[in-house]
């Protein structure tokens, strides 16, 4: 038996080189989420907005508040000032709807990919390739911290687990995808996040997993995180009250109508959740045809209108121009304005022209309520 001071002695060292970070290109440090907070602070008026928002929001979810929750916005931000034309024109009907109507401005910086490619400012902020993650986080709170100021409600999807320390006070309303929604890392962290948060049901089409994922987030979690000082942490959950599930189609097709709600319903009472749910008119509640949103948007306002006040939301992907385009990371500068590199957008003009709607359905509603 050789001894370990012998010629053949055993290198620690050489070991762990050999078996350690073997498809690691680099590891670079970021700052904390303390130090990134507070390089951007967020304010007292931001910070009442967002309170404000979440307050309202889960007002609604728990069926105490008879407003309708609208979320609407692009697919993912890839350039803010398009992205901050589209919330100035927002604001405004925001504000003149308020009395039937929430809205929240999608801004989603994270994408899941089904296989690869852009996966979001956070990520690629030059939409290069270049992954300058930390410029990515920067702009990211730095939109959220304009839109606040402005007074608008941002909505945002979760994808890596540690982003969350970086902007979440920002964020009025978070999903968790339908790529995601099963996973567990994405359950307990949406039980001790600050925010309502919407379960999607999966790609495949399953509602249960969804339905699961509330049930999971409700519950008290112990987990391995990151504290606000960049350490890893044990990160104990109080659970989040404010979890719901969102109905956005999957393979089998759409799952928008009165037949498949009924379905979703009937599995939130069996676990004991409240009822409430969000449709999503996008992905494949249109059949990744953005022309088709505004059927799935019309079919569920009317089931509302009818007297399903289960439906407490709806969801549009929008941006200033509609369809989608490609980009080429070799020339992003040829992108043409106000138009989607992810999923594709219904234009503004219909974007107005479907709020608007909505508004003076629910106001007919209330009309004919008031007379009964």
């Amino acid at each position: 038996m050789e001894s370990w001071g012998g010629p053949h002695r055993w290198n620690m060292a050489d070991t762990i080189h050999k078996v350690q970070d073997l498809n690691i290109q680099k590891i670079e440090p970021l700052p904390t989420p303390r130090e990134f907070q507070q390089k951007l602070p967020i304010t007292a008026k931001v910070a009442r907005t967002v309170a404000s928002g979440r307050e309202q929001a889960a007002r609604i979810l728990r069926g105490d508040d008879e407003r309708l929750l609208i979320f609407s916005g692009p697919c993912s931000i890839h350039d803010t000032a398009a992205g901050m034309e589209y919330a100035l024109r927002l604001r405004e009907m925001a504000e003149r709807m308020k009395d039937r109507v929430l809205i929240v401005m999608r801004v989603y910086f994270e994408k899941p990919r089904t296989t690869v490619g852009w996966k979001g400012l956070v990520y690629d902020p030059h939409l290069n390739g270049s992954f300058d993650i930390l410029t990515g986080l920067h702009a990211a709170r730095e939109f959220l911290l304009k839109l606040g100021n402005l007074g608008i409600l941002a909505a945002t999807e979760f994808v890596d687990p540690i982003t969350p320390q970086y902007f979440a006070d920002l964020v009025t309303w978070a999903a968790i995808g339908a790529r995601t929604s099963e996973s567990q890392t994405h359950r307990q962290m949406a039980s001790g996040l600050s925010m309502p948060i919407g379960f999607k049901n999966g790609t495949g089409g399953s509602v249960q997993l969804a339905v699961d994922g509330v049930v999971t987030a409700r519950a008290v979690h112990a987990f391995l995180g990151v504290d606000q000082d960049g350490r890893a942490a044990i990160v104990v959950t109080k659970g989040n009250p404010n979890c719901h599930i969102v109905l956005r189609g999957g393979a089998p097709g759409p799952n928008y109508d009165a037949a498949h709600v009924a379905d979703a319903i009937s599995r939130l009472k069996a676990a004991g959740l409240p009822t409430q749910l969000v449709v999503d008119c996008s992905h494949a509640n249109c059949n990744r045809d953005h022309k088709q949103e505004c059927v799935a948007f019309r079919d569920a306002l009317q089931q509302r209108v009818g007297g399903n006040r289960n439906i407490v939301g709806l969801m549009l992907e929008s941006h200033l121009q509609a369809g989608k385009q490609t980009l080429d990371e070799a020339n992003p500068g040829a992108l043409k304005y106000g138009v989607s590199i992810t999923d594709p957008c219904i234009d503004w003009e219909e974007t107005a022209a479907l709020l608007t709607e909505a508004h003076q359905v629910l106001g007919r509603r209330e009309r004919v309520g008031a007379r009964a």
